[in-house]
Order: structure tokens, then C-alpha cells, then sequence
């Protein structure tokens, strides 16, 4: 790790993507980067992989994919205002999630507004049963 005034090289990933705030624990980034949902410069990683100013991420989240470009490297989470600064999405992608984001929402999830009753869970256990 860095002192105060010593400018970092090179970070872990796991770490820079937690101090970008794309996950809230490191532990998320971690089983993210073994999952396979983030590579470096197309290339699937590990979590110890240094990254360094210029590679370009492609981080899956869910639905939505981010493509950035890293700018700067810090180890230390910072406040959100900070963190926008050390990256640089792709325009295009970003477009292209922004729509997709919206085609979800005007197309509307239907989320249950209770937990299933006795006779409903019966009915999906039946169904599950029959899926197979």
C-alpha cells in the first residue's frame, strides 16, 4: 500500500473497483471478478490483478454492463463525487445501458405484492415438479 504523498502505480482490481464504488464490499467484487462478470482489456481475471491507467474494464452487474476506461487509481474509498473521477465510460455503452434500463422500466417487472399463501406455494411446487 501507498504512503501519503507516494503515487500508486498500480492496484489490485478488486480494490480499485470497490474504491470506484461499483460494489459496496470488496468480498462483492471478488466473487464478481471469479464469477467472470468483469475483464480487463477483454481478458477474464483474478481478483489480485494489477490494473494500471488506460485498461479498459467490462464490468457485468445484473442486467446492466459498464465498459470504463480506468483513469486514475486509488486504494481508499472515497465519497462518490471522487470516485466518478477515476473512471471514464464508453459513451456508446453507456447510451445502450440507459436505454435498456428504460425498456425495463416502461415494460414494467412484475414484483408479488405478498408472499405466496398455503394453496399458491402448493401450485408452484407443483409446477416446479412438472418443469422437470
Amino acid at each position: 500500500m501507498a504512503s501519503g504523498n507516494e503515487a500508486l502505480t498500480s492496484v489490485r482490481l478488486d480494490k480499485w473497483l470497490w474504491a470506484a464504488r461499483f460494489f459496496k464490499q470488496r468480498q462483492m467484487a471478488v466473487e464478481a471478478i471469479t464469477g467472470g462478470h468483469i475483464h480487463v482489456n477483454g481478458d477474464r481475471v483474478k481478483p489480485a490483478r494489477p490494473i494500471r491507467p488506460g485498461d479498459e474494464l467490462r464490468i457485468r452487474k445484473g442486467a446492466d454492463t459498464w465498459v470504463v476506461t480506468v483513469l486514475g487509481l486509488n486504494d481508499k474509498r472515497r465519497p462518490a463525487k471522487e470516485a466518478v473521477l477515476l473512471y471514464q465510460e464508453d459513451e456508446h455503452h453507456k447510451e445502450q445501458r440507459e436505454e435498456q434500463t428504460e425498456m425495463r422500466r416502461l415494460h414494467g417487472v412484475n414484483v408479488p405484492t405478498r408472499k405466496p399463501d398455503k394453496r399458491e406455494r402448493r401450485k408452484l411446487g407443483e409446477f416446479k415438479q412438472n418443469w422437470e
